[in-house]
């Protein structure tokens, strides 16, 4: 599909504005996406436009992988995306992908929301001519596979594994034993159900909501990573707004914030209800049995923290 055809078109006198994204309509980030809508019509009504597309790999047959380009060259408003997929761009996100390394949920919202928020709007703007609006709960992540239950780095051996385009994620699951083959978002599912892959990791919301769970019997409860989401929007696009469009977009996405957080952690909680009902074996790790992971990826994360120095790990640990 040509850009010319995902580009909103501007009405005589009204702000157009579109969102794009890449999950189901039922995903944490579109019903926070919603509600982002809500709020800013409620504030500015008629004067803005806004639209959303929340799966985009279906409705323009776009890869996830392509939406941040799309706004950094303006041919799309704004958007959502995993902060693993740019660390090209920006390396200083590679934190969010350092195994084990994440304090807490709240511990992370408290960095996210003051000095690492700040120095990531200022990289992302400078890097990419994209204004971050706000930080979301991408999850905690946590194996799938279709073989074996996972206790342990040996229990990995051999088995392909879903990887994003990341060379962190590479690296961990190879330091796992993994075999890791990139497949994008929008061929994962397919990928799944044919078994061209044994397992696959994701937050446990995706992994429900993109039906995984349904041909990967195995889920581990490793919480390896906990990503954020990106909720970016173009500069340029940013800077024709008024201020009173800006003021208004800013206080709907602090609420659409909050929204989302709340949703991502208690969406965990009603997922794991629901596998309980399911086929699945779902593993809580011992203590011992995590630190046998730990102890595997510990030279990635040593790799690291030398290259991003101590104080960034200190606000996130």
């Amino acid at each position: 599909m040509e850009l010319k055809q995902i580009m909103a078109r501007s009405k005589s006198g009204i702000v157009d504005i579109k969102l794009g994204g890449y999950q189901p309509a039922s995903s944490v980030h579109n019903r926070a996406a919603e509600i982002l809508k809500i709020e800013l019509t409620d504030r500015v009504g008629d004067d803005v436009n806004f639209q959303i597309d929340g799966n985009m790999t279906l409705s323009s047959g776009i890869k996830a992988f392509d939406l941040p380009k799309l706004v950094e060259s303006g041919n799309l408003s704004m958007c959502y995306f995993a902060s693993s997929y740019l660390a090209d761009r920006v390396p200083e996100v590679a934190i969010f992908d350092m195994p084990f390394v994440i304090g807490s949920r709240q511990k992370f919202y408290q960095a996210l929301d003051g000095e690492l928020g700040k120095l990531f709007e200022e990289k992302f703007l400078n890097e990419m001519g994209v204004r971050i609006l706000a930080f979301w709960d991408n999850g905690l992540r946590h194996l799938s596979n279709r073989v074996r239950e996972i206790r342990s780095p040996l229990d990995c051996e051999k088995l392909k594994i879903r990887s994003m385009n990341s060379e962190i994620h590479k690296e961990f699951f190879s330091l796992l034993g993994f075999e890791p083959v990139y497949i994008d978002v929008a061929d994962l599912v397919a990928q799944v159900k044919s078994g061209e892959i044994d397992a696959q990791e994701n937050p446990l919301t995706n992994t429900y909501n993109f039906g995984t769970y349904k041909y990967h019997r195995y889920i581990t409860l490793t919480g390896h990573f906990f990503g954020t989401a990106l909720l970016m929007v173009n500069e340029s696009i940013y800077g024709g707004w008024s201020s009173e469009i800006k003021m208004a977009m800013g206080e709907s996405v602090k609420v659409a914030t909050q929204k989302q957080r709340s949703f991502a952690e208690a969406e965990d909680e009603q997922i794991l209800k629901l596998l309980d009902d399911c086929d699945n074996i779902v593993t809580t790790l011992s203590p011992k049995e995590l630190e046998g992971f730990k102890t595997a990826v510990k030279p990635l994360v040593y790799l690291y923290r030398r290259t991003l120095g101590d104080h960034l790990f200190s606000l996130v640990e």
